[in-house]
């Protein structure tokens, strides 16, 4: 029995740590709300705090195909923390480490004692902790001399429902307001989810508007948008993060979309014994930690665009994601299809290649941004592939048609290569999705990202 001291309580302040031991195994540790159970009992392999936090560790790669559970989506069922490997959304109990699929992944008690953490690996001798890193969900706030004129954000008061906020954010024109309220939402619905009184969906009760307002920018349609070059220079490179920046502030309003518009979904009964089937809670949950995700990035290219001497908005911009959503404004399948399966998964494609390009000209700082953004957008897809494949297995149908039947009507253009099928198979997506794939008639490229 090793008990490995991973650090001081008080320094573990990220919901996920990366744990690496002296022997090289790779550990995470989740800093997760309480659940207050009814039988009022914590697992072995789970410890509370006096903070109504509870810290979990677990193997790092999942025992399927080692799939980073340090990216892992967290639900909650039967009041116990799942945690769904980012690659292939195999399910896995943090404190038990039983999965739904009948395997099982390594789980390890944490203890908390005179203010510090400590790891209980019970089949090694003398190990120590040889590093800990935070997973990175790092907001960066706008930082230096300039002071913003507009004020402060407005927050909403504690009766307001998700559909509510979401409402508020998708209205606010100031990016770093928006950034500030969308991770304020995801931390909010979260927290209140362990608690007696979780926040209300309220579906129908607002309606989202036509276009999100964007604040000081020249927008182009996306054909005359000026091209960015290959990254050889400095000039070339703000470019590529300002176009970036541009689709991840979209990516930010289209998960926020995606819950108020379908709030009021029902699945369709397939038969006569069938009964439609309403979204579940872990539906927002989930597009809450994306847009969460995306509000992560648009700070991160932000303020790498300010680090660089230029800034946001020095560039024109296009709205081209969003013409897309208003395609798909009608039909969450076809929504699902178009944005996540498409345009992200189009970013899994082309990511590689723009990070290959920073590093080849000495970017390093922006090859760690791209590198962050590329992780969490096979997540991404992999949330867009399960909640298709949920519609599909409520209404008895096949999502591969599904999606490519939504991808013929409701998208511009042909869904076209080179195509990352390693990363497109992580979340879900064989060939059978994409290959040959054809939608409306369209000269334009293929927008990645969203």
């Amino acid at each position: 029995m090793s008990i490995v001291d991973i650090g001081r309580l008080a320094d573990l302040q990220h919901t996920r740590h990366s744990v690496t031991l002296s022997n090289g195994k790779r550990l995470v540790l989740f800093r997760l709300p309480r659940i207050d159970r009814p039988d009022s009992t914590v697992a072995p392999s789970a410890t509370g705090t006096l903070d109504s936090w509870t810290y979990y560790a677990m193997e790092a790669e999942c025992p399927h195909a080692g799939g980073p559970m340090a990216d892992a989506h967290i639900d909650i069922e039967d009041s116990s923390y799942i945690a769904s490997c980012p690659w292939h959304a195999y399910d896995f109990n943090v404190e038990t480490g039983e999965s739904s699929y009948g395997i099982k992944a390594c789980t390890f008690p944490v203890t908390v004692q005179d203010g510090r953490v400590s790891i209980h690996i019970a089949e090694a001798e003398n190990l120590l902790l040889a590093k800990i890193e935070p997973v990175s969900e790092k907001v960066k706030f706008k930082h230096g001399p300039r002071v913003d004129p507009s004020g402060a954000a407005t927050y909403l008061d504690e009766d307001a429902t998700l559909c509510d906020w979401c409402n508020h954010i998708l209205n606010t024109s100031n990016p770093e307001h928006k950034i500030e309220l969308t991770t304020h939402l995801f931390s909010l619905f979260a927290t209140r989810e362990q608690s007696p009184s979780p926040m209300q969906i309220v579906a129908g009760t607002v309606t989202p508007p036509h276009e999100p307002p964007r604040q000081n920018l020249t927008q182009l349609e996306p054909g005359r948008m000026p091209k960015a070059g290959k990254g050889g220079n400095l000039k070339s490179r703000i470019m590529m993060l300002h176009a970036l920046a541009n689709i991840e502030q979209w990516a930010i309003d289209l998960a926020i979309d995606i819950m108020i518009r379908f709030a009021s979904f029902q699945t369709i009964a397939w038969d006569e014994n069938g009964s439609p089937q309403q979204l579940p809670r872990t539906f927002f949950y989930d597009w809450l930690k994306v847009a969460n995700d995306e509000a992560k990035h648009f700070s991160l290219l932000r303020a790498r665009l300010e680090e660089m001497g230029s800034h946001f908005g020095a560039l024109p911009v296009h709205h081209g994601l969003w013409d897309s959503a208003t395609r798909t404004a009608h039909d969450l399948r076809a929504r699902i299809s178009v944005i996540a399966l498409v345009h992200e998964a189009r970013g899994l494609d082309v990511n590689p290649m723009t990070i290959e390009k920073f590093r080849n000209a000495g970017d390093a700082e922006s090859v760690d941004v791209l590198t962050i953004i590329h992780n969490d957008e096979i997540t991404h897809v992999t949330t867009g592939h399960r909640w298709l494949t949920w519609i599909c297995q409520q209404e008895d149908t096949d999502p591969v048609q599904v999606f490519r039947s939504s991808v013929q009507q409701h998208f511009r253009g042909a869904v076209k290569g080179p195509f990352n099928a390693e990363a497109r198979q992580q979340a879900g997506m064989d060939k059978r999705y994409y290959e040959d794939l054809y939608g409306q008639p369209w000269k334009g490229e293929v927008i990645a990202g969203g």
